[in-house]
């Protein structure tokens, strides 16, 4: 009877003491976080193996980097859970309805820093705003922005690289939304949209006003948190496996010369290779983070990483259904163009 009161007490701490609860998770977030160098190297010592050797390297990363990856998303998508309370995807369109191209194309990118909608969830948003009257390329920046540029993709490069890669990747993923949503709007294509979606009838976007107490928000964080974390990490560990073998065996060299920037094909390449591909931000970055320790030229990983996150095939397949095949052709044509600028230019200027 005792254990089960404590399991009570302890499931309504968040709604009886919520700013007490905050900062206790964090502080005990932040003493988890720095022990996880000096406990990964801890376990490699104790192992039979050499720690230089190339298993040996693989395995701290590995041991290192999966910790370190889960815990930075739990943070911050239970914060980001808390901050979309706010951001309904009612409101979110009620933001953008009837706003012009240019300014709506800048905001509906930015809204996609801050909202948690991925691929597979393309479809329904993209009706939604149809029939909230968003234009075709404001919408499309949102499309664009809300899974390449997010909160978790910002705060993982945050962790792994540091505030300047992380700034540089958000600006560039808002410049790419930005810019392809407002050259589709002045395309005018419209008429390429599946008929059934076109001809629906408009309807008003309210602003699904909610008024949570913070208890409430807090109780969003942990949904969020549970429903995303539970849905990535098995990418997140094929990403560090994978990045843990390169890491381990594949050869500085090996990899300067096919993604190196002196090799003028390979951001295109990056870009043909990334776009099959079907990963998010938690499942790349740690690939990312190994090639960049081989020696692979910024301005292509980031190309790859962009074009897995925004071009992904499976996302094309589930907005098959609402587009027609031209209208999805010029999307992925004009973001494709987008990502090739970002690494053609940042492997001459860097």
């Amino acid at each position: 009877m005792s254990e089960l009161t404590l399991s009570q007490r302890t499931q309504q701490l968040p709604r009886r003491h919520p700013r007490a609860f905050l900062a206790t998770a964090a502080l005990a977030w932040w003493g988890l976080y720095q022990s996880l160098n000096p406990v990964s190297e801890a376990i490699v010592g104790a192992l039979p193996i050499d720690r230089a050797s190339h298993l040996g390297g693989a395995i701290q990363f590995f041991l290192y980097d999966t910790p370190k990856v889960l815990m930075l998303l739990t943070a911050v998508v239970f914060v980001m859970g808390m901050v979309n309370s706010y951001f309904t995807p009612e409101r979110t369109r009620a933001l953008l309805a009837g706003r012009t191209e240019g300014a709506a194309n800048v905001m509906a990118a930015s809204l996609g820093i801050v909202t948690p909608f991925c691929s597979c969830s393309a479809v329904p948003l993209f009706i939604g705003f149809v029939q909230a009257g968003v234009p075709l390329g404001v919408t499309f920046s949102f499309l664009i922005s809300a899974p390449m540029v997010n909160e978790v993709a910002l705060a993982l490069l945050f962790g792994m690289f540091g505030w300047r890669i992380a700034l540089l990747y958000l600006g560039l993923g808002l410049a790419i939304a930005i810019v392809a949503g407002w050259v589709i709007g002045r395309l005018k294509m419209e008429r390429h949209l599946e008929d059934w979606v076109r001809d629906m009838p408009k309807v008003a976007a309210t602003s699904g006003e909610s008024g949570l107490t913070l208890a409430e928000r807090i109780d969003a964080g942990l949904a969020s948190v549970r429903e995303i974390v539970g849905r990535v990490w098995p990418y997140i560990l094929a990403g560090i496996a994978v990045g843990a073998a390169i890491h381990g065996w594949v050869p500085e060299n090996f990899m300067a010369a096919i993604m190196g920037r002196d090799a003028w094909w390979s951001v295109p390449l990056a870009v043909l290779i990334g776009v099959p591909m079907y990963s998010n931000a938690a499942g790349v970055i740690p690939v990312v983070q190994a090639l960049l320790a081989k020696g692979a030229a910024l301005g292509t990983v980031l190309a790859f990483m962009m074009s897995v996150i925004a071009l992904s095939l499976p996302e094309m397949i589930i907005l098959r259904k609402v587009l027609k095949v031209r209208l999805i052709a010029t999307f992925a044509g004009v973001v494709a163009t987008g990502i090739l600028i970002v690494g053609l230019v940042f492997n001459a200027v860097l």
